[in-house]
C-alpha cells in the first residue's frame, strides 16, 4: 500500500472516449467544472480512447504509463476518472499510479458532502457515501488480510476486521435509512397540508448551474444560496409566492447532470419528490449554453428516472443577458413546449414569466359588488385579509363591498361560507381577465 496524500487538491483528469469518435468537449468541460467545484486545481487533462475497457484498470497499459509519467511531471496527488470504476479497477489504478484515484461517482459525492447544509441533506449524502464505500472497504484493510488456508501461524485478523467493518457500516446505513424515513414522513405531511390549502405546486428543475436558485430568489425574495458553480444547491427550499390571480408553492431542487449516479438519485428521493409531486415544472435552461438542447434531453432523462416525466413543463430560458440583443419574450409554438425567455439576475422578463405561469395554472381574477349581511363579519374579515376589498360602505342591512380577488379564492370562500353571498361572482365572474 502507498501513503495517500492528505491534500488531494492537485488533480490529473482522465477523460475516456469511445474509439472512432473524438472526446466530447461538453463532457470534458463539465468534468473539469466538477473538479473545480470540489476544490481541486487541475494539473492536466488526458484523453483516453477506450476500444474495450480493461477489466483490471479500465484504461490500457500504454495509456497507464502515460498517465503515470504526467502525474509525476505535474506532481498531481489525485487522479480523477470521468467514468464509474469498479472497486477493483480503482484499487489497481491506485496501486500502479501510487496516488489516490476517484471516479465520477466519488467526485460528485465529495461535492455533495461539501454542499449539504440541512439535516436531511447531510443524512442523504452520508447514506450515498456509505453505500458507495461498502464495495470499496477491502482497499483500506489489505495489510491485514493475512489469512491463508489452514496454515498454522499465518492466520490473522484481516478477514475478521473486514467483516466487523462491514457489519458496522451496514448498521449505520440502516440507522440513516430510518432517520430519512422519518424526515420523509414529515415532508409528506407538509406536502399534504399544502394540498389541503389548494395551493398549486411548482418545482424548479434543470441542469446544474442553469440559474434555478437565482430565479427562486428573484421570485420569492428568499436568500437561497446561489453561485456560479455546479451543485450550488442541494437542499430543497419551499416558499409561497403570489402571482396574478393567486398564490402558489414554489420549490427549488438539486440540479441535474449527465449520467447522474443511480445511488444519488436513490439517496435524494425525498429532495427529488418535490419535482415528482409538482403540478407544473419550471424547466430552467441556460439560454447562452451552446449545448442547451443536449442539456434539456439529459434533464428529461432524469425526470423520467424519478417518475416525473409526465408532469407538464414550462421551459424557462434564463441568462438572456449573456446573449447580445436578446429580449424577454414568450413563445407559444403550435408543437412542442411553451417557452419564456428571461434573465433572473437582472429581472428581465420576470413579470412576463409570472403572467405566463398564472395563465398555465388557470388563475382568473374576479371583480364585483357583494352585499354582506351583518352576521357575515368573518367572511368580511377574510376578504380584507386577502387584500380583496377595493371599497365598502355600511347601512342597516350590512356591508356593501367591492372586491377584486382570485377566482380560486372566491370559490374557496363560497364553500366555507356555505351560503349564496358570493353568488354574484360565481360561477361566471362579473369581470375576469
Amino acid at each position: 500500500m502507498f501513503e495517500r496524500s492528505r491534500k488531494g487538491e492537485h488533480a490529473l483528469l482522465i477523460q475516456p472516449h469511445a474509439a472512432g469518435s473524438p472526446p466530447d468537449e461538453g463532457a470534458t468541460e463539465e468534468f473539469a467544472d466538477l473538479a473545480r467545484s470540489a476544490g481541486a486545481s487541475i494539473a492536466t487533462l488526458i484523453t483516453a480512447r477506450i476500444d474495450r475497457p480493461n477489466s483490471s484498470t479500465y484504461i490500457g497499459s500504454g495509456k497507464l504509463e502515460e498517465v503515470k509519467a504526467a502525474a509525476d511531471a505535474t506532481e498531481a496527488d489525485l487522479v480523477l476518472v470521468n467514468v464509474s470504476l469498479s472497486p477493483g479497477q480503482e484499487r489497481n489504478l491506485e496501486k500502479f499510479l501510487q496516488r489516490r484515484v476517484l471516479d465520477r461517482t466519488g467526485l460528485i459525492l465529495d461535492i455533495f458532502a461539501q454542499r449539504a447544509r440541512s439535516h436531511e441533506g447531510k443524512l442523504q449524502v452520508e447514506l450515498a457515501q456509505l453505500k458507495h464505500m461498502a464495495t470499496r472497504l477491502v482497499r483500506g484493510w489489505t495489510h491485514l488480510e493475512r489469512q491463508r488456508g489452514g496454515s498454522i501461524g499465518l492466520r490473522g485478523p484481516g478477514e475478521t476486521q473486514l467483516e466487523t467493518d462491514r457489519r458496522l457500516l451496514q448498521k449505520r446505513v440502516e440507522q440513516l435509512q430510518k432517520r430519512l424515513e422519518k424526515v420523509e414522513v414529515q415532508r409528506t405531511q407538509m406536502r399534504r397540508a399544502r394540498v389541503r390549502s389548494e395551493l398549486p405546486r411548482v418545482a424548479l428543475v434543470g441542469y446544474t448551474n442553469a440559474g434555478k436558485s437565482t430565479l427562486f430568489n428573484t421570485l420569492t425574495g428568499a436568500e437561497a444560496y446561489a453561485a456560479d458553480q455546479l451543485f450550488a444547491t442541494l437542499d430543497p427550499t419551499v416558499r409561497r409566492i403570489e402571482l396574478p390571480g393567486g398564490g402558489v408553492v414554489l420549490a427549488d431542487t438539486v440540479g441535474f447532470v449527465r449520467d447522474l449516479p443511480h445511488e444519488l438519485v436513490a439517496a435524494f428521493r425525498s429532495t427529488l419528490s418535490e419535482a415528482r409531486e409538482a403540478d407544473l415544472l419550471l424547466h430552467v435552461i441556460d439560454a447562452a449554453d451552446p449545448q442547451r438542447e443536449e442539456r434539456i434531453g439529459q434533464v428529461d432523462e432524469v425526470l423520467q428516472a424519478i417518475g416525473a416525466g409526465d408532469i407538464p413543463q414550462l421551459l424557462v430560458y434564463n441568462k438572456i443577458d449573456r446573449i447580445e440583443g436578446a429580449q424577454p419574450r414568450h413563445d407559444t409554438p403550435n408543437e412542442g413546449r411553451e417557452r419564456v425567455w428571461i434573465s433572473a439576475r437582472d429581472g428581465q422578463g420576470v413579470d412576463l414569466l409570472k403572467g405566463v405561469l398564472a395563465q398555465r395554472l388557470g388563475f382568473q381574477r374576479v371583480r364585483g359588488r357583494l352585499d354582506l349581511p351583518a352576521h357575515s363579519g368573518r367572511l368580511r374579515s377574510r376578504l380584507h385579509a386577502l387584500g380583496a376589498v377595493l371599497a365598502e360602505d355600511h347601512d342597516e342591512h350590512g356591508w356593501h363591498v367591492t372586491v377584486d380577488l382570485a377566482l380560486a379564492d372566491a370559490q374557496r370562500l363560497a364553500a366555507q361560507a356555505g351560503g349564496h353571498v358570493l353568488d354574484p361572482l360565481l360561477p361566471a365572474p362579473a369581470e375576469a381577465w
